[in-house]
């Protein structure tokens, strides 16, 4: 057969592009292209730059917030614990802020005026005067007196009426934590209205601060056996002396401040468990003297 005779198929000359074989040609380049393609991937040095970053991030190791976050022992976990904590006493702190109104929104007992009710060492939660008033106080300090309490029975933390934090001027010391007993006008003669368990007067003359220098609050500790105003620790209370108002106590816990402050000793705490069957008090504990302030720290 004579060579240009041949068909273009039987492979001995170049190619034809025939429109309906351009699918399959296609293909075939494709096909050849990629090839190429891989074998010149696999000769480049490039690819194993990858793997030397992988290779310095292993060496690392984590990072620091990582490990802050994470770690189990070690610095970094005491440093998280240690501020995870006092988040959540500042947290905790605001949120009774926030109840209260008053900051320190607890305070301390420093003196044992106020056995058996409040303890030397109790946490006492107080809020600020006004705030969580009762139905029956009849001032805006929402204070309840003794007396008042007495007629509505109202009681907190053992007795009669409120229990107020009040600091009179020049007064250096902590302030002091008693009961409201009652109130009283500027020039009253209170002698017919007060107790005569909690003075030793005959008259209004010989009873400090009778008539009232101004007016204001009896108050009394529940363990001292003169008022505040008859043994001369203060005079009749005024509004503006009032800090806050006792609500709750925590027994013990206000040893922590007391003993930070160098105002107890641990051997303190050990003493306030050992409670006689016979009285209530604690081991040594005695009824406070007539001019012993139920102080507190803030």
């Amino acid at each position: 057969m004579d060579p240009e005779d041949r068909p273009a198929s039987s492979g001995d000359g170049p190619p034809v592009d025939d429109p309906a074989d351009g699918g399959a040609a296609t293909a075939t380049d494709s096909s050849s292209t990629t090839e190429i393609g891989r074998g010149s991937d696999a000769d480049d040095p490039s690819d194993d730059v990858p793997t030397a970053k992988t290779g310095v991030a292993d060496d690392e190791g984590p990072g620091l917030f990582h490990r802050f976050r994470h770690d189990v022992e070690g610095p970094l976990m005491w440093v998280r614990e240690m501020l995870s904590s006092v988040a959540v006493v500042l947290l905790i702190g605001l949120v009774l802020f926030a109840v209260s109104g008053v900051w320190p929104p607890m305070v301390a007992v420093e003196s044992a005026s106020m056995d058996p009710n409040m303890k030397t060492g109790d946490l006492v939660f107080v809020t600020e005067p006004g705030r969580l008033a009762p139905d029956v106080a009849d001032n805006d300090l929402g204070v309840v007196t003794h007396e008042t309490g007495e007629e509505s029975d109202y009681r907190t933390f053992g007795e009669y009426g409120s229990v107020v934090i009040y600091q009179p001027p020049g007064r250096q010391a902590s302030p002091i934590i008693h009961r409201a007993m009652f109130h009283v006008e500027e020039g009253e003669n209170w002698y017919d209205r007060a107790d005569d368990r909690f003075h030793n007067a005959d008259d209004c003359a010989e009873l400090r601060n009778c008539p009232a220098p101004h007016a204001g609050f009896v108050t009394l500790g529940d363990n001292n056996r003169q008022y505040d105003q008859a043994n001369g620790l203060a005079e009749p209370v005024a509004a503006e002396w009032v800090t806050g108002v006792a609500r709750v106590r925590v027994p013990y816990l206000g040893y922590v401040r007391l003993i930070t402050t160098g105002q107890a000793e641990i051997g303190d705490v050990v003493g306030t468990v050992v409670v006689s069957p016979s009285t209530g008090y604690g081991a040594g504990e005695i009824r406070a003297s007539d001019g012993t302030a139920g102080s507190v720290a803030a």
